[in-house]
């Protein structure tokens, strides 16, 4: 028998992001999760889900040598969605 995948509920997404928040030492409030699932939503349907992982921390690793500001962070997730929404892979054409 093959363990069912585990799903956070939405609900429970806050308590998830403050757990996390508090471990990492990051401040709850310089977490923007609506930007972040938007970038994530954006990548996995304009290039491919495995990519929108990737891409979530690559947009983090980014703002975080631009200064670690929310405006970074929006900056660096704007920049990786402009570019998934015009993505075209080689066999695309």
């Amino acid at each position: 028998m093959t363990e069912q995948p585990r799903h956070l509920p939405v609900e429970a997404l806050e308590e998830w992001t403050a757990a996390v928040c508090a471990r990492l030492g990051l401040e709850r409030s310089d977490v923007d999760v609506a930007l972040i699932l938007d970038l994530a939503r954006d990548v996995a349907h304009g290039v491919a889900r495995p990519a929108a992982p990737l891409s979530a921390y690559l947009a983090g690793l980014a703002a975080g040598r631009a200064g670690g500001t929310p405006d970074a962070s929006a900056a660096s997730a704007a920049a990786i969605s402009d570019l998934a929404a015009g993505w075209r892979t080689a066999d695309q054409g």
